[in-house]
């Protein structure tokens, strides 16, 4: 019997709640898929990518091994990737950033996907969103919630948060995108920013090319929202009544 590598399925934790959310989740997601005015969408952000001549301890099929620095120490810029992924076309979007995961620089993002792809949704009515609670996009992150209620109010769509349970997020489907770039990419000599989208421009996931894009501006970290200006914002949003940090709903007016 050949050897099998040791999968990665167990997780470390379970909260109380973690079933009810998985219910909630599935629920929320198939509403979604069975309404043609509603778009599911899966959002996340993959591990920074330090751009140099380093070895990333990868493979290649080449003749000859690659040539990398004897030590990967050393780098010259790093990337924030960010991704959305229409969960009906499969159509995959990276945002690679040049400055820092913040809520602003997630939800410009989701702005800028937003005015590529609006014509091809001319009867939408909402957005269903599946993500995690990462530090940038947590329902408590003042600065995301009041960004997210502008950006609902700006496209006139209602928008859904929808979470999944804390250390579960590998169940979010762009996760397996990530996986398919990493792969795609193990070996490759990320030695400029150029390099680097390349890279994620010729991977493909399902068949599908996804479109790259460079995000330019530097974000500041650790904004926050004073609690009388976002009590400003709190008629356009509210909060589950039973699973109130994993499920939001935003409405436009």
């Amino acid at each position: 019997m050949s050897p099998k590598k040791t999968q990665k399925t167990k997780p470390l934790k379970k909260i109380a709640q973690t079933d009810a959310i998985f219910e909630n989740v599935f629920r929320e997601n198939q509403t979604s898929d069975d309404n043609p005015k509603s778009l599911r969408l899966s959002i996340d952000s993959k591990a920074k990518v330090k751009i140099g001549n380093l070895s990333r301890n990868g493979k290649a099929r080449t003749l000859e091994p690659k040539a990398a620095d004897d030590h990967d120490t050393a780098w010259q810029a790093v990337l924030v990737p960010f991704g959305i992924l229409n969960t009906d076309t499969n159509q995959l979007s990276i945002y690679l950033g040049q400055s820092a995961e913040t809520s602003d620089f997630i939800v410009d993002c989701l702005t800028t996907g937003w005015d590529d792809h609006q014509s091809h949704y001319p009867e939408l009515d909402e957005w269903v969103i599946d993500l995690d609670r990462g530090a940038a996009t947590r329902s408590d992150r003042t600065q995301f919630i009041k960004r997210m209620v502008e950006l609902s109010q700006a496209i006139g769509l209602r928008i859904r948060l929808i979470y999944y349970p804390p250390y579960h997020s590998k169940y979010n489907p762009i996760e397996r995108c990530w996986a398919a770039l990493e792969n795609y990419g193990n070996g490759a000599i990320l030695d400029s920013v150029e390099a680097a989208v390349q890279w994620a421009t010729h991977m493909t996931w399902k068949g599908i090319a996804p479109t790259v894009q460079l995000v330019d501006p530097i974000y500041e970290k650790g904004i926050k929202v004073l609690p009388e200006e976002l009590e400003r914002y709190q008629p356009f949003w509210h909060r589950s009544k039973t699973l109130s940090k994993w499920d939001i709903t935003i409405v436009p007016a």
